[in-house]
């Protein structure tokens, strides 16, 4: 069979799909309040069941420890599912508000309500999480759903499509797996609402494709999240949590993870001291032997990551690891000493184990080369200081900002 007939036969199968989602989303089903509740709770009861193959799953995809498994991808879905429930009711209540006197005796209301049939395009790097969580948010506003794992972790992605239809309403809620062909044919459907997570370059994809059909899309993409450190911060302490939100956070393959570091000149030399004490002592003398440490996910990552390494102005900024393993997709923890602002490790998202840390002569520079740049999914700042706390809210802009720690504000699940 040539590749254009597949393809034809792929997009009809996902059209029908679609087709039939959308008809079960007609019928009203959905809007329920005992049916979302249902689907929510259905959704714990799956989480408790099969905790052990959720870990497993991740494991073989990402080789992610079981403890990092369960606080950044089990934990969170569990979490958020209950939120909704406690709070569903009153999500869904009409809000009353006061009609303009020209209108009275007549009464105003704002009543929530769903927006249709929702695709949720799921990326790789939390293949459980990113692909339950969006799902979460969708059921309790009343939505029908077709999921699209990630097929770059393929247990999980497996998993799930096992997994859903045995404990959700497999009608109004579907999981489509494969890779691009699949993708493709799905943004060629009319959707009322997208929900993309992944890279900027196929962001832009999805939301030209949404435009043709005035789709709403909500886009959470990546981008370089930089950390502060000023002179008053505890060394000791913020090493110790930008490594965990580095290394301990996916390998650092994480959209949230620190990418860089800028730290105040006059402790910069103390700083890279402290911090390859920590991950000596967090991963031992050989990283490579260690099972708290995920893996880079495929080669193409792997050769992508070298690739910074290799740069003639990068390889001699080696300041700790930079060793290679193909046959494991393994990169050592790497710190990377006063980087050009321009090199190519500064200018794309690393999202693996390679922390660049530049020195800085004062919290205004660090702010200019904040500023200078797109603008961070998160920020980080480490300070002793509430005038440079202040001020670098003041004067920054980010997705969101954690000051004195890394990524927490990614597991308050009240944000």
């Amino acid at each position: 069979m040539d590749d254009r007939r597949q393809e034809s036969m792929e997009s009809a199968v996902i059209a029908a799909v679609c087709g039939e989602v959308r008809g079960d989303f007609k019928s009203g089903r959905t809007r329920s309040l005992d049916w979302r509740l249902a689907q929510l709770k259905s959704i714990v009861d799956l989480i408790k069941k099969h905790e052990e193959d959720i870990t497993e799953a991740v494991a073989v995809d990402m080789g992610k420890p079981s403890y990092e498994c369960f606080a950044s991808e089990i934990f969170p879905v569990k979490s958020a599912c209950q939120l909704a429930i406690k709070n569903l009711k009153n999500w869904t209540a009409a809000v009353n508000v006061p009609p303009l006197l020209a209108t009275l005796p007549a009464s105003a209301s704002m009543k929530p309500e769903p927006f249709g049939v929702v695709l949720i395009i799921s990326a790789w790097n939390f293949p459980f999480l990113l692909s339950l969580d969006p799902m979460v948010g969708a059921i309790a506003a009343g939505n029908a759903v077709v999921l699209k794992p990630s097929e770059m972790a393929p247990a999980t992605s497996a998993l799930i499509a096992r997994l859903l239809p045995l404990y959700l309403d497999k009608s109004a809620i579907r999981v489509v797996e494969g890779g691009i062909p699949e993708t493709t044919a799905l943004l060629q459907q009319k959707w009322d609402k997208i929900f993309y997570t992944g890279s900027p370059r196929v962001g832009r994809i999805v939301m030209a494709e949404a435009a043709k059909n005035l789709t709403p899309v909500t886009l959470e993409l990546g981008g370089k999240s930089p950390v502060i450190v000023d002179s008053s911060s505890d060394l000791k302490v913020a090493t110790r949590r930008i490594a965990v939100g580095k290394w301990g956070n996916n390998n650092g393959q994480a959209c949230v993870s620190p990418d860089y570091v800028l730290v105040d000149s006059s402790c910069s030399t103390k700083f890279i001291e402290a911090m390859k004490d920590t991950l000596k002592s967090f991963y031992g003398e050989n990283p490579r032997e260690s099972m708290d440490i995920s893996r880079v996910v495929n080669i193409n990552h792997f050769n992508r990551l070298v690739g910074l390494l290799d740069d003639p102005n990068i390889a001699s900024k080696i300041a700790h690891g930079g060793e290679k393993d193909e046959t494991k997709l393994y990169i050592a923890p790497t710190l990377l000493e006063d980087v050009p602002l321009d090199s190519k490790v500064m200018s794309e998202e690393i999202f693996g184990p390679i922390l660049p840390i530049i020195s800085v002569r004062s919290i205004d520079e660090a702010i200019d080369i904040v500023n200078s740049r797109p603008k961070p999914l998160a920020l980080y700042l480490f300070t002793k200081k509430d005038k440079v706390k202040e001020k670098v809210i003041a004067e920054t802009s980010a997705g969101g900002m954690v000051v004195n720690d890394c990524c927490l504000h990614f597991l308050t699940t009240t944000l």
